[in-house]
């Protein structure tokens, strides 16, 4: 196909929506889309580093500076861009993306253009941000988020129109059968460490449950401007020998299949990415039940889902797996199976596609 599919997303270093990017782009190249990447950055090396790893995999990119996050030569320079390049599909992604990509995307007289919608952000509870959201978004035709929960809570929170969201999973690679976890009752939490993950909610819950089960410990995977105040916390909750800091860890499916158990005790989650690759390797998880989590694990089947930022619920939750290894390992297939069937990458690429040629083609899809 010769018309220009461009994706555009403000880059600082590869987490989530970066992760899914460099899933997606290559695929729909290797379907014949003429696929390109513009990332707005502001120098950061993390920025580079995807930059390299998507050139790496055959989608082509191009750069443009932000000097602030109101950068009115940036603004020209994209214009110009577009007016140049003339895709035929302008697809944003986060919110800088979306603000100068969509005006922008308006002005180049772009012909189709679509936003996805990655994640909770602190902004979005401000009545002066939700307008602004809303203002910008009414330039997209087409209105992706990566969970009917995050649908949900930008209806709640932001004044969207839940219904008017089409929803496209992240999607996860396939890896061979993992190994039945054999040892004592060992929690693993992976996430930054930063207020939203939920990682002071879970130390609390872990020192209540270790008053029913002894032995059960956890691991917390990543870094972050929290982690001192969290090693303070465990250390207040008696919880030094229980507690493994592991830093920045890859693979994570390596730490993954040292668990018994995967908690994910976010404030928010868009998606929840971690509680997909634990079900891949085989592993039940314990999820707030907030935005995307809800989307991926079967209460009871899969996991325990409990409400979020409250201890006791958790707390119980961790003793009830804890206590029951066998429930355990039947959960872990059970999400295994799920995962398999219903969040392989592909289907992430066939969504976007579908949606893709219905618009191009001038009908949406039912």
């Amino acid at each position: 196909m010769s018309d220009l599919i461009l994706h555009m997303q403000k880059v600082a270093g590869i987490s989530g929506s970066e992760a899914y990017l460099l899933s997606l782009l290559p695929r729909l190249r290797e379907r014949g889309w003429n696929i390109r990447m513009l990332m707005l950055h502001e120098h950061e090396p993390g920025a580079w580093e995807f930059a390299r790893a998507l050139e790496a995999r055959g989608v082509e990119l191009d750069a443009i500076p932000l000097r602030a996050d109101v950068d009115p030569l940036a603004f020209l320079h994209l214009t110009g861009y577009l007016l140049r390049h003339r895709p035929a599909l302008l697809h944003t992604h986060l919110v800088h993306a979306d603000v100068y990509g969509q005006l922008a995307g308006t002005l180049a007289r772009v012909p189709l253009r679509f936003s996805t919608k990655h994640g909770f952000n602190e902004f979005r509870e401000g009545r002066g941000f939700a307008l602004a959201d809303r203002t910008v978004a009414s330039l997209a035709h087409v209105h992706i988020a990566i969970s009917r929960g995050l649908a949900r809570y930008l209806a709640d929170t932001e004044g969207f129109d839940e219904g008017g969201f089409q929803i496209v999973h992240y999607g996860i690679p396939p890896a061979d059968e993992p190994e039945p976890y054999a040892g004592p009752p060992r929690l693993l939490c992976i996430g930054r460490l930063i207020p939203i993950k939920g990682h002071v909610v879970l130390l609390r819950a872990l020192a209540e449950a270790r008053r029913e089960v002894p032995d059960v410990e956890l691991a917390i995977a990543g870094r972050g401007a929290l982690e001192p105040a969290l090693r303070a916390l465990a250390k207040e909750l008696e919880l030094d020998g229980a507690v493994r800091f592991l830093g920045h860890v890859v693979p994570v499916q390596r730490a993954i299949e040292e668990a018994a158990i995967v908690v994910v005790p976010s404030l928010g989650e868009g998606f929840g990415m971690v509680a997909l690759e634990a079900m891949e390797r085989a592993r039940p998880v314990i999820a707030a039940s907030i935005g995307g989590l809800g989307d991926i694990v079967r209460e009871g089947e899969t996991g325990l889902l409990v409400p979020p930022a409250e201890v006791e619920p958790l707390a119980h939750a961790i003793v009830e797996l804890a206590r029951d290894p066998e429930r355990a390992a039947r959960m872990g297939r059970a999400g295994r199976e799920r995962a398999l069937v219903h969040f392989l990458e592909r289907r992430a690429t066939d969504r976007t596609e579908i949606l893709y040629r219905a618009f191009l083609d001038g009908d949406e899809p039912g």
